[in-house]
């Protein structure tokens, strides 16, 4: 196994050697020795628990960074029809899909191009069974374990009212006929207890279909990557689940491809006062990082200060909750000043929008053990005419 290794720290270290200056603003900066490293953990997983480790495209889905991903990972999980398009065209190796509802033309090219294909209800399985046999695809269902570990409801499938999964107190054996697997994901961003907890939660109530199974795929919300995470019993569950039951077991990581390999360059634009120092920059938050309103969370700054008088940073939009954080600059900002913040190819980087006109962020892939830098793409006006 892979010494663990403290990725934060290490992608801090690599980042501060960046010359932010060497690409345009605002400017996501991925590292390839970065998500190399964490594939090759996970990779490292999946030879040691006999599992198949798909990247989840929802997390992460840059298309420049296929190549070192797919060098070490057995596919990726799709979330409807343009993802699983990507995996299969650009990234390859297996696709196994799913969507809360499908739409039935959608689905006519899922069947075609996913190995799985994964249904939010057994209702909507029998409702689409014709159609699944047109494909390929091996079919499965979700199913909502009842056992909650989410650190909020927002990101809780196992949340009480939730649309995603079937309960599984709800299930019986006539809804397992035809099906070839079964698919829960109800972690967010956690290490390996509550995935513990969650099987032991639930294997009771599924382990008499298990048998009659070829795959059991737990999902994502893993953060196998992380140092303190315990991968020695994550293998140790997995090898259980297979040798119990003779079924393949699939995990469907995001985050941990990703984690702490890329920043997001921005420029300072302005710096007024209004009872504290501020900041405009040419980073939204509603833009750039939805997340940062939407989670909410406070996105971390390269080389940030530990003292000193807080600066509240804000970006150009009209929108008055553009805010992205007080932060303590490690030298005083003066205008045309370049920051970063870390930890920004997850997530951020699919979510970006065009509110207010506002241009998307350049995209560089960047190598910090050879110091390669390559432009990947630069947005312009009509990307945001084409959208309307």
């Amino acid at each position: 196994m892979t010494e663990p290794l403290d990725i934060e720290a290490d992608a801090a270290a690599r980042f501060a050697r960046f010359d932010l200056a060497r690409v345009p603003s605002p400017c996501f900066v991925v590292d390839e020795a970065a998500i190399a490293r964490n594939c090759r953990i996970l990779a490292d997983v999946a030879e040691a628990s006999g599992a198949r480790i798909f990247a989840a495209l929802k997390a992460f889905s840059m298309p420049a960074a296929a190549p070192v991903i797919m060098q070490h990972l057995s596919g990726t999980a799709a979330s409807g029809i343009f993802e699983a398009r990507l995996g299969r065209e650009v990234f390859g190796g297996h696709v196994a899909t799913f969507n809360a509802g499908y739409k039935a033309e959608d689905l006519r090219s899922i069947v075609k191009i996913s190995d799985h294909v994964i249904f939010n209800s057994p209702d909507q399985f029998r409702r689409f069974r014709d159609i699944v046999a047109e494909g390929t695809a091996s079919p499965g269902l979700r199913i909502n374990p009842e056992h909650s570990e989410g650190w909020t409801d927002k990101y809780d499938p196992a949340a009480p009212c939730s649309r995603l999964g079937a309960p599984v107190s709800q299930l019986g054996d006539a809804d397992m006929e035809g099906l070839e697997g079964l698919h829960m994901h109800t972690l967010c961003e956690q290490g390996f207890a509550p995935l513990e907890r969650t099987w032991a939660a639930v294997e009771p109530k599924i382990a008499a279909w298990l048998p009659g199974l070829k795959w059991v795929n737990l999902g994502g919300g893993h953060h196998i990557t992380m140092p303190d995470y315990d991968r020695a019993g994550l293998i140790a569950l997995i090898r259980r689940i297979r040798e119990t039951y003779g079924i393949e077991v699939f995990l469907e990581p995001g985050e941990a491809v990703a984690l702490h390999a890329g920043i997001l360059v921005g420029e300072i634009l302005d710096l007024p006062t209004n009872s504290m120092p501020l900041a405009i920059t040419d980073i939204s938050a509603t833009c750039h990082m939805p997340d940062v309103i939407e989670a909410p969370y406070r996105p971390k700054l390269l080389g940030e200060a530990e003292t000193g008088e807080p600066v509240r940073l804000g970006g150009p939009s009209c929108l008055a909750g553009d805010v992205i954080g007080d932060y303590r600059p490690g030298t005083p900002w003066q205008v045309g000043d370049r920051f970063a913040f870390l930890d920004q190819a997850i997530y951020s980087m699919v979510k970006t929008n065009t509110f207010n006109g506002v241009p998307l962020p350049a995209i560089a892939l960047w190598n910090s053990d050879t110091d390669d830098l390559k432009m990947v793409r630069d947005f312009g006006y009509q990307d945001f005419l084409g959208r309307l």
